[in-house]
């Protein structure tokens, strides 16, 4: 009985990021400033790095685990480089 319910509440929760993703990725493409556009892009890799996580519960395989972990250092990455050059107008110095 437990695995069922835990099988349910994995895919649920998995429906529920996608449609996350999808309204990230809309307020990324329609965004009125470039600061809209840098959070729906942090947004958007944190929920990808969710459904990862979600997916690899889900088939019980470690390598998605691995795989989100790296979204997860490359997004944080990118956004700081995104918000430095939102605010000073270049990234390396």
């Amino acid at each position: 009985m437990s695995f069922i319910i835990l099988s349910w509440s994995i895919l649920i929760s998995q429906i529920a990021i996608a449609v996350a993703m999808i309204l990230a990725t809309t307020r990324m493409l329609r965004g009125p400033r470039a600061q809209d556009r840098v959070l729906a892009l942090d947004a958007l890799y944190i929920c990808a790095m969710l459904e990862l996580l979600l997916f690899g519960m889900r088939t019980g395989t470690v390598l998605y685990f691995e795989a989100a972990l790296v979204i997860g250092v490359l997004g944080f990455v990118s956004t700081l480089a995104l918000a430095k050059f939102l605010m000073r107008g270049e990234v390396i110095e």
